[in-house]
């Protein structure tokens, strides 16, 4: 109606049986009522004046020549549309690549009585490498064992040794 939903109709219906008082409500809604009913007819009456004004001035004649005039067939935008359709459709190498056969040879059946080709490595450097002797390795000097730390000396901080305090 007013866009108005159920809840809010409910709203305004208890404030006018609050302020209106429950006597007076069904005539102030029979008086509303009747005042939509006007309202409805003098909006359709003025549609149909409209309607009538339109059709004597000849509006619907000259509207009917402009939407033919303006379609988009008798511009021939119909057969641009059907191109532009066949167009976005066009796949062209999609046949072609259907037809294209791969380019790697067959497989060779391996021959018994030839060798295995040597395993290929990556060459980092096709120069010579100059051998030298080999050298040994030098003896490490011995170490002395350590005392293993307790866990109380191993989390608190070491103490700086402090010198004897003289006697005096």
């Amino acid at each position: 109606m007013f866009g108005l939903g159920w809840a809010e109709l409910l709203v305004v219906g208890i404030v006018a049986l609050v302020v209106i008082g429950p006597k007076d409500l069904p005539e102030m809604f029979r008086q509303l009522g009747r005042f939509t009913a006007k309202a409805r007819a003098m909006a359709g009456e003025f549609s149909r004046a409209m309607e009538q004004a339109a059709k004597e001035s000849g509006a619907a004649d000259v509207a009917k020549d402009l939407k033919n005039v303006a379609s988009a067939k008798s511009m021939g935008l119909d057969k641009v549309r059907a191109a532009v359709d066949g167009f976005e459709k066009w796949q062209p190498l999609a046949k072609e690549t259907a037809k294209v056969q791969p380019l790697t040879p067959p497989p060779i059946p391996p021959n018994p009585a030839a060798k295995p080709p040597p395993k290929e490595t990556a060459a980092v450097d096709t120069a010579p490498v100059p051998q030298s002797a080999p050298q040994k390795a030098a003896p490490k000097a011995p170490s002395k064992p350590r005392a293993p730390r307790s866990a109380a000396t191993a989390s608190a901080p070491a103490k700086p040794k402090s010198a004897p305090k003289a006697k005096t």
